[in-house]
């Protein structure tokens, strides 16, 4: 597989407003939809190069990178929780990349139909979260950005 190049990034926030008065109003993103309630926001930058660049997440006083939990906190925290690569434009170039995975011995531990992607989930070696997707070519999110935002589907490859 190759990657096409890190595509967005997910973090949980403390506060979503305080987090949106950062991302949105300072550095000047913009909010392409909202989901699980109004606590979290998907967030996409002037070019718009892909479906959302940002996703925000907000898990309150949830413990955070420099609460002295030594950086192995299960379940969710404040800071990243993965990092979006892409790697193709169809279900048979990420069927592709599940084989390499497998080959090489790395385990995938989520997949997921997100509507506008289909992804796998991983873990770099510091166990980092890395979600691998491939766009639908069938959705056409510059058109419909609320596509973006869709319920969440199991992922059948």
């Amino acid at each position: 597989m190759q990657a096409r190049g890190l595509y967005h990034a997910v973090l949980y926030v403390r506060s979503l407003q305080a987090s949106l008065a950062f991302y949105r109003d300072l550095l000047g993103f913009a909010v392409i939809g909202d989901a699980f309630g109004g606590r979290a926001a998907a967030l996409g930058g002037a070019d718009r190069r892909t479906h959302h660049e940002l996703l925000l997440i907000e898990v309150g006083d949830a413990p955070g990178p420099d609460d002295g939990w030594g950086g192995a906190v299960a379940g969710r925290r404040r800071g990243l929780y993965h990092l979006g690569i892409k790697v193709g434009d169809s279900k048979d170039e990420l069927r592709a990349a599940a084989a390499q995975l497998a080959a090489a011995g790395v385990a995938v531990e989520g997949s997921s139909d997100h509507t506008v992607t289909w992804s796998l989930y991983l873990r770099d070696p510091d166990g980092n979260e890395v979600e691998l997707y491939c766009d639908n070519p069938d959705v056409d999110w510059r058109s419909d950005p609320a596509a973006v935002m869709a319920p969440i589907k199991p992922l059948r490859l």
